[in-house]
């Protein structure tokens, strides 16, 4: 009896030995095999954008690209019959978004004096009212930046962000970021706001004169026409007195990927840059799990700010 008892339990470790290896090999497998289509994914997306530049449509073929998201979709859409094999199907969906759409925290800085830049302080403390942020965030927020953007070798100097999570390391409270994040963005350097992408209260914050009705108007009116130039922004803005940068066109674009594979979803996010014609540079990249995908974040404005 008990060699019967010993040899089952051996048995029974083998087994589970077995099991553990073949788990480990399948994930690593959907590992590689979700890291190899999200890289074809950015691609495809550099490659959209290459075109788009290269089409000498302006502004409203950008707007068109960036409109039109990939729903969920099955990853054999793309392959041909012979080239499918059988198995797990994989879902992809995506969107291109414009990383200039938002305000970019590196506005606030004047790269030429490295002093405040009034305007972009003036945007961001328009913003911060709306949001019911304390403007006391706001300072802090500017003083660390300065202090980050000095690129000082004392210890205690923060870090600076490079993406819009990290803005904590200057100060800003966490329930603060999670008003803001809809509306801010962190770029390698400072960026004209791009008013043909940019959402209503972005524009309202941007302009000192401007009401939040008269922006959600403008934001009807680009919609299948977009702003071609600087000279139609002021009869379609109005005053643009005291304005921080702006433009109608963009060079800072987030490409967002969610790959679905049976049980396990795998999302990532760039930031791509593009320069003219030339083809589009991938500044960073982030995959794992995130909140969700771009577009169904919750942009709503507090009820008392």
């Amino acid at each position: 009896m008990l060699t019967v008892t010993l040899v089952a339990t051996l048995a029974a470790a083998a087994l589970w030995q077995q099991w553990r290896g073949v788990e480990v090999e399948r994930a690593e497998r959907g590992r590689i095999q979700s890291s190899w289509i999200l890289t074809g994914a950015l691609d495809l997306s550099r490659l959209f954008l290459r075109q788009d530049a290269r089409s000498g449509n302006g502004p409203a073929g950008t707007a068109d690209l960036l409109s039109t998201p990939l729903a969920e979709t099955p990853l054999s859409t793309f392959l041909s019959q012979d080239a499918s094999a059988d198995g797990e199907e994989a879902y992809m969906s995506g969107q291109i978004t414009d990383a200039q759409s938002r305000l970019n925290v590196m506005n606030l800085v004047d790269a030429s004096t490295h002093k405040l830049s009034a305007p972009a302080h003036r945007a961001f403390a328009k913003l911060f009212a709306l949001v019911g942020v304390p403007l006391e965030q706001l300072a802090l927020l500017e003083q660390n930046l300065l202090l980050a953007t000095a690129l000082s070798s004392d210890p205690g100097v923060p870090l600076l962000p490079q993406r819009v999570q990290e803005l904590t390391w200057l100060g800003l409270a966490p329930a603060s970021l999670h008003w803001l994040k809809p509306y801010v963005t962190v770029l390698p350097e400072a960026t004209p706001l791009n008013l043909n992408s940019a959402s209503a209260e972005v524009i309202y914050a941007n302009f000192p004169q401007l009401e939040l009705s008269d922006a959600r108007r403008l934001v009807q009116q680009r919609q299948g026409n977009a702003i071609p130039n600087l000279n139609e922004v002021e009869r379609r803005v109005g005053s643009i007195t005291g304005a921080a940068p702006y433009d109608v066109s963009t060079s800072y674009f987030e490409v967002h990927a969610r790959l679905r594979l049976d049980s396990a979803v795998v999302e990532e996010v760039a930031l791509v840059q593009r320069v003219g014609q030339q083809d589009p540079i991938t500044l960073w990249r982030q995959r794992g799990v995130s909140e969700s995908l771009v577009g169904s974040a919750d942009p709503t404005i507090p009820s008392n700010p």
